[in-house]
């Protein structure tokens, strides 16, 4: 099997790869804090797939056992994903809800601008 046919057979994996790489570059190189949160979900959701890559596997029937059948599916990852998937949302949702409060106390969302009002605030006391 050439190196091309292996890439395109696991694009899944690439995809992910790239999802995880570009969720991390959002997360370091941006200084505002919305467009954090959302790397860090593009980087969540980058892990849901490499969680349920593996977990599909073709021709496995659901894990019910019948005369005849050999393969079965796990369900497991899926139900982990559905729960990280409520977790992530809410985790979102309070980031969010902070970015609000920090908005109303600063009045920003950039961390360098913050940084530089809290040190003003320390050297003024």
């Amino acid at each position: 099997m050439s190196i091309v046919n292996e890439i395109i057979a696991n694009y899944n994996y690439w995809i992910t790869i790239f999802l995880m790489l570009s969720g991390l570059y959002i997360v370091v190189a941006k200084s505002n804090m919305i467009k954090t949160l959302l790397g860090l979900a593009v980087f969540q959701t980058s892990v849901y797939l490499l969680y349920l890559s593996p977990g599909k596997i073709l021709g496995g029937t659901p894990p019910i056992l019948e005369k005849g059948i050999e393969v079965y599916s796990n369900p497991l990852p899926h139900v982990l994903i559905l729960t990280a998937i409520v977790v992530g949302v809410a985790t979102l949702a309070l980031g969010l809800a902070l970015v609000v409060r920090i908005n109303e106390a600063y009045g920003t969302i950039e961390e360098d601008e913050i940084t530089a009002i809290v040190d003003r605030e320390d050297h003024a006391e």
